[in-house]
């Protein structure tokens, strides 16, 4: 069983997304979701570097706006694929100011085309991999 990684760049200062990170963390603990939050003194190029070290070169995704966007229904899809898959599927989550020429030659996915700061980028993708997780498993939670 796939586990699903998702890497954040320092913990988020807003108390209200801190909050939110936290709620759905808790909600997705028991789904193969773990969340790591590395140091945001890093730059984008270390930052990186770091998160690709730890993942031993399996399947990192980056969250940018130019990655690929799905619906809900088409995610809960990929996130199945993720969870079935032997690997682990690291989402990485970028610093404030993206990821920029480093992020360049790495596949990634998008929130949407909206410009969101990456703490509420964090909230985001967290709340759409437990609707996923409802989504698959048949509950009312995602009212498509």
């Amino acid at each position: 069983m796939g586990r699903i990684v998702v890497h954040l760049h320092g913990a988020a200062k807003n108390t209200s997304h801190r909050a939110s990170i936290s709620d759905y963390s808790a909600r997705l603990r028991g789904e193969g979701v773990r969340i790591i939050e590395h140091s945001d003194r890093t730059t984008a190029q270390g930052y990186l570097e770091e998160v690709l070290r730890g993942a031993e070169n399996r399947s990192v995704l980056l969250l940018q706006e130019s990655g690929e966007m799905h619906d809900s229904e088409t995610f809960a899809s990929i996130y199945g694929h993720w969870r079935l898959s032997r690997e682990e599927t690291h989402l990485v989550v970028g610093p404030a100011d993206g990821f920029g020429d480093a992020g360049v030659n790495h596949k990634a996915i998008s929130l949407g085309p909206l410009t969101m700061q990456h703490e509420l980028a964090a909230v985001v993708l967290l709340e759409q991999l437990y609707r996923a997780t409802t989504i698959l498993g048949g509950s009312p939670y995602h009212r498509g």
